[in-house]
């Protein structure tokens, strides 16, 4: 069968706006034309999000730690001279110097050595004439007027102890020191770790001793 089309009929006014209250009616309500869920638009972006900057880290440098303070108790009295200061560490020492830390007291200035690994460490403090490092030979510039070497034995090498190892040849210094100018790591050799402490003026007595948990050399120079 041939399906014909009906010439065009004009519809009556009201049917008229009847049809297009219909079709506006459509336009609305769920499911409409602007309806993301139905025409396919991307969904609104997620909020963004900001990430936190972590805060730099505390420079090495600067005071020591309230911990030491009990470093005042376990001291022993100034020396009544300049004399060097030995002595020897455990059988079983084998420790790395992870922290060095300058502070400013009343009546001297302390530097703290902390170290990790097993036993207990030695050591040999005594002025030099020149801050000289062992075994180069190379002079080190050490701020300060006279040179007091630390040498902390029954030390090892990171990787033997396990232990991050304090950066070397950065001086530590603080705020308000008038005895010690710096402190300056410079490494390991032959179970011997050497540091410098400078010292403003001429030498001034000091005294060297341990602390434990965690285990430390204390060097206290008198102002």
């Amino acid at each position: 069968m041939t399906r014909t089309r009906t010439a065009g009929r004009t519809l009556p006014a009201g049917a008229a706006v009847l049809a297009l209250a219909l079709v506006a009616a459509c336009g609305s309500g769920d499911g409409t034309a602007g309806d993301p869920a139905t025409t396919g638009a991307s969904p609104s972006a997620p909020a963004a999000t900001t990430t936190a900057t972590p805060a730099p880290s505390a420079s090495p440098t600067g005071g020591t730690r309230p911990d030491d303070a009990q470093a005042d108790d376990a001291a022993p009295p100034f020396p009544a001279d300049t004399a060097p200061d030995t002595t020897d560490p455990s059988a079983d020492a084998t420790l790395t110097v992870t922290d060095v830390r300058v502070g400013h007291h009343a009546g001297y200035d302390r530097v703290v050595f902390e170290l990790g690994g097993t036993g207990t460490p030695g050591w040999r403090v005594e002025y030099v004439d020149a801050a000289v490092e062992d075994p180069t030979g190379e002079t080190v510039d050490v701020a300060g007027d006279s040179p007091l070497q630390v040498v902390l034995t029954g030390t090892a090498y990171p990787h033997d102890t396990g232990q991050t190892e304090f950066p070397l040849r950065e001086p530590v210094t603080a705020a308000g020191t008038t005895a010690v100018t710096e402190a300056v790591l410079l490494g390991t050799f032959e179970a011997q770790t050497q540091a410098f402490v400078g010292v403003t003026g001429e030498p001034r007595p000091f005294r060297a001793y341990l602390l434990p948990d965690p285990v430390r050399v204390v060097v206290d120079v008198q102002q």
